[in-house]
């Protein structure tokens, strides 16, 4: 049975299979102009960042030997957090003083990326207080969480926002448990504020299977959704086109290179167009990114440091 526990590790056992074909990847616009990146035939690769402790100028650092495309299409700052706002008894956005430093220094942290043409989309994520995106009191409560996250996108030139609904505790506070409602009305308000840009789910928690209320279906107002389950083939259970998931997911240093390498394989021979990977940090992980890169692109990766 999968643990859905984010930090640090999720491992599974599935079948993998090992073929090879290709699939191209859905994109989206959004940040600061970008020079043009080398091209590369394959599936968008996702990058997420754990930056209490890692730099997110580690996904630009790696690029394919054979043409020297950038590996990493989109990078993950996690995490933002959805925290109680007890004067409104809904949820309010959170940065914790890490995720606040990379935002304030986003000529240093985001731009060098989005210049390199990837993009940088920002990961929200529970935190302990029982507000989450599924349980806002009111569809004016859950619009003004939706403009708090396209301003910040709008301030610090992000590229996109990423829902990830884990650690809410939902009740605590005082709080209610999810209902049909809050994710329906923030998605649609999000989408409204920011057509041009990202919105990605981490396919976990009850926002997640809350996509439809009141004759109103989000789904198509997602960019992306990819599985939680890192070490594991699992295909998100959401009506995206093949080109906009990741049934994959690998952590870097934690899931084997033989596994990376077979759930790349998979990637392609079944036509899906996204490849998620986690916690990518600031040690020389060569061998850990071409064992999927070889697969998704007929390429190793090269790290300059």
């Amino acid at each position: 049975m999968f643990t859905p526990v984010r930090r640090r590790i999720r491992t599974a056992a599935l079948a993998l299979s090992t073929i090879a074909a290709l699939a191209l990847g859905a994109t989206a616009t959004g940040g600061a102009a970008a020079a043009p990146a080398a091209a590369k035939q394959g599936p968008t690769s996702v990058a997420y960042v754990e930056v209490n402790n890692n730099s997110m100028l580690n996904v630009g650092k790696y690029t394919l030997a054979s043409g020297g495309a950038n590996v990493f299409d989109i990078a993950v700052i996690f995490a933002a957090n959805i925290n109680y706002d007890a004067s409104t008894k809904a949820g309010t956005l959170y940065f914790n003083p890490n995720v606040q430093s990379v935002l304030d220094n986003a000529a240093t942290q985001i731009r060098p990326l989005q210049q390199k043409g990837i993009k940088v989309v920002l990961s929200v994520l529970g935190n302990h207080q029982g507000s989450g995106f599924a349980n806002f009191p009111s569809q004016q409560t859950a619009s003004t969480f939706a403009k708090q996250l396209s301003d910040t996108v709008t301030k610090y030139g992000l590229d996109g926002i990423d829902f990830d609904d884990e650690y809410a505790d939902y009740g605590n506070n005082g709080t209610t448990q999810p209902n049909a409602s809050s994710f329906v009305y923030l998605m649609s308000a999000l989408r409204a504020n920011m057509p041009g840009k990202i919105i990605s789910l981490y396919n976990i928690g009850p926002a997640a299977s809350r996509l439809s209320y009141g004759g109103v279906d989000v789904t198509s107002k997602f960019d992306y959704a990819w599985n939680p389950y890192y070490g594991s083939w699992q295909v998100p259970g959401i009506a995206l086109p093949k080109s906009q998931l990741s049934p994959a997911a690998v952590q870097i240093g934690g899931t084997s290179q033989s596994t990376a390498a077979s759930l790349a394989a998979r990637t392609v021979s079944e036509g899906y167009g996204v490849f998620l990977t986690y916690n990518l940090d600031g040690s020389d992980r060569t061998a850990d990114v071409s064992a999927f890169t070889k697969q998704l692109y007929g390429s190793a990766a090269l790290y300059t440091p």
